[in-house]
């Protein structure tokens, strides 16, 4: 199971990775053929920058297709599957680590839970012992033999048989107790707080979002659409980026390149998170990022290479 939840984690996170890789790939090749001087020997034959846009096209846009793919479907996918797999293991077992022996807290520190033996299927105990404490009272029930059964898809239960029940006050000078036996009695356990969260937006097929009007689900659809955008956008701006001198370190542009790609990722996250919070309109969405960095990458891309006029002085 972790390896699958690694993979899964993953590919929620290729729509923030893959941008970067593909950013540091192009300047890393195109840095390499201006070092070598192979650039300048591409260019005196004719194979300029605007030259290249084919062959680059080649390369990147199966690449683009991807990061669209992990963020408009694989990457909600995975966070659905993620959460799911993670819910099913809790519900197999009241609380993940219940061993024989061992005292247990429950979840949202809702009490103790002691067995004494365990089932090889997990779910069927003996020798209970649970205590708990609610509204200013205590209560301790003991059993001979439970198991876990489960009323939906949040609700669970331990349904014990053959046991005793003493509920009484926290303060020690009380003495309101009440007693009880019991044949069958079904104890309610404490939902995991993951599954209130089963509605996130961020789990929420992009097909759903489109109609949900919420400024969450705005600002969710917003985010997924921005990857795609921001790596276009990152390798238009590499291209000229990587223009250097023969002898020159190309590190240091790296560094540039990689400083505006945290900047830009840190935009998207504000801006994501003033949309849903309602302090940006969802009309603007992240376009005020996206369509800026996309012309300035074109308008670099096209002067690239190019020679600047000649003024005659008389």
């Amino acid at each position: 199971m972790t390896a699958a939840q690694l993979g899964l984690v993953l590919l929620t996170w290729l729509p923030i990775i893959l941008p970067l890789a593909l950013m540091l790939g192009i300047l890393m090749g195109m840095s390499r053929l201006y070092r070598d001087a192979e650039m300048p020997v591409l260019t005196s034959v004719g194979v300029g920058p605007r030259r290249l846009l084919r062959p680059l096209a080649w390369v990147v846009a199966p690449l683009l297709a991807l990061i669209a793919l992990c963020s408009l479907w694989l990457g909600p996918w995975a966070d659905r599957t993620s959460r799911a797999m993670i819910q099913e293991a809790n519900r197999n077992l009241l609380i993940a680590g219940l061993e024989p022996g061992k005292f247990t807290e429950l979840p949202g520190g809702g009490g103790v839970v002691y067995v004494g033996e365990m089932g090889r299927d997990g779910a069927r105990f003996k020798r209970i012992f649970i205590y708990r404490e609610k509204n200013g009272r205590l209560d301790v029930t003991t059993a001979a033999e439970g198991q876990l059964t489960l009323d939906g898809a949040r609700e669970r239960y331990l349904t014990l048989g053959n046991g005793f029940e003493v509920e009484g006050p926290l303060d020690a000078g009380a003495r309101d107790y009440r007693l009880l036996r019991f044949a069958r009695n079904d104890v309610r356990m404490p939902d995991r707080d993951e599954d209130a969260k089963i509605h996130d937006a961020r789990r929420t097929p992009t097909l759903q979002l489109l109609g949900d009007a919420r400024p969450e689900a705005r600002a969710q659809l917003h985010w997924r659409i921005a990857p795609p955008l921001l790596a276009l956008a990152l390798v238009l701006l590499a291209v000229p980026l990587a223009r250097s001198p023969p002898r020159q370190a190309r590190y240091g542009r790296m560094v540039l390149g990689f400083l505006g790609y945290m900047v830009s990722i840190q935009l998207l996250i504000l801006g994501t998170d003033l949309i849903a919070k309602g302090k940006l309109p969802a009309s603007a969405g992240l376009w005020w990022l996206t369509l800026p960095l996309l012309l300035l990458g074109a308008w670099f891309y096209a002067r690239d290479g190019r020679l600047p006029k000649r003024r005659w002085t008389r």
